[in-house]
């Protein structure tokens, strides 16, 4: 990461936004099923991948006094997600990244917000049925370009992006009462 704001740095004396989107889900088990190595794995990419890159890059932006962090999130970070303990505790730890760092870099003009989008239709995780009731992943960047053209005034500090029509997921379907 050190080369990469290194390199960024030579040829473009700054980094405007970073946009923080990697991640990985190994959802399907109960957290007690999954090994240590699949934790760290899990950590390593969702959580320990944005500090890496916050760390490398921030410091470009505190010198020209201005820029904008963005971290993909999940409402899994929000809410339970059952056999996907890991990954949600490794969604809500990136939205605790986020609100802390964005309170130490206010100083210095550089915005930090969080994306929280529900299922996305990327073929991630859960099956791509009812693919046209998801989140489109168009959506999730109009979400992105919408928060780092805000006015310098202000800053959106987090979204929650839900899709329109609520899909019904199988073994969550009450029986009528």
């Amino acid at each position: 990461m050190a080369k990469l704001a290194e390199l960024i740095e030579c040829q473009y004396q700054r980094c405007d936004i970073l946009i923080n989107n990697a991640g990985i889900g190994l959802i399907g088990k109960p957290l007690n099923e999954m090994s240590p190595d699949e934790w760290d794995t899990l950590m390593g990419t969702n959580l320990r991948g944005p500090y890496l890159m916050i760390r490398a890059l921030a410091p470009l932006m505190i010198a020209a006094k201005s820029g904008h962090i963005v971290n993909i999130s999940s409402l899994a970070g929000h809410n339970p997600l059952p056999n996907g303990a890991a990954f949600s505790a490794s969604k809500g730890g990136l939205n605790g990244l986020t609100y802390s760092v964005a309170e130490e870099l206010r100083e210095h003009n550089v915005r930090v917000s969080v994306v929280a989008p529900g299922s996305v239709n990327t073929g991630f995780g859960r099956s791509s049925k009812n693919s046209g009731k998801k989140v489109q992943p168009e959506d999730v960047a109009r979400v992105v370009a919408m928060l780092v053209t805000q006015a310098p005034q202000s800053f959106v500090s987090e979204v929650l992006l839900l899709p329109t029509q609520k899909t019904l997921m199988i073994g969550t379907q009450k029986a009528p009462q």
